[in-house]
């Protein structure tokens, strides 16, 4: 069970399982759970207005109690990740990423909560450009963010591989039963 100011960041690029683990912790801690994505984007793959990301985004985080997983837009992580009293970042190497979101792409329709909860398939070939912006000019700024906050006291669980990120939900599963 959660107290009653825990907040979860889930954080790192795409198709590194964050959807998978925020559901996951949020129902082992009985926290509400917030997709980054369904703020962000909106049928068709367009990108809700700025303001409006940015007013949502705000509300989510003010909150006293949450997970949220996901990136948004650049300028909106530095405040989640210093509301948050624990991170948890998934921090792959692109090559997996890539893989994994491979493999998603091929099986999209047969997922049960796809990202941002919307069922059309994002293009691939912007989705791959995107996680390779991300991964070069996003993730050295998210890794540093994440240093400073466990520098300042805050848990920081760096997941550096498939096998860390199952032993992570195994370990929050035992601590739940």
């Amino acid at each position: 069970m959660a107290t009653d100011a825990t907040k979860v960041a889930i954080i790192g690029n795409a198709a590194g399982g964050k959807s998978t683990l925020a559901r996951a912790l949020a129902a082992r801690r009985d926290l509400p759970l917030v997709e980054v994505d369904r703020l962000l984007w909106q049928k068709g793959w367009q990108l809700t207005p700025a303001d409006v990301y940015a007013r949502r985004h705000t509300e989510a985080i003010a909150a006293e109690r949450w997970v949220i997983e996901g990136l948004g837009s650049q300028d909106s992580i530095a405040p989640r990740l210093a509301r948050a009293t624990e991170i948890v970042l998934i921090d792959l190497p692109l090559w997996l990423h890539f893989a994994l979101a491979a493999e998603r792409q091929a099986k999209w329709t047969q997922q049960e909560a796809p990202p941002a909860g919307l069922f059309e398939l994002p293009p691939t070939r912007a989705l791959f450009e995107t996680m390779w912006q991300v991964d070069r000019e996003w993730m050295p700024d998210i890794r540093e963010l994440c240093r400073r906050a466990e520098a300042d006291g805050k848990k920081l669980s760096r997941l550096q591989s498939l096998d860390a990120i199952d032993a992570f939900a195994r370990a929050e599963a035992v601590a739940g039963a």
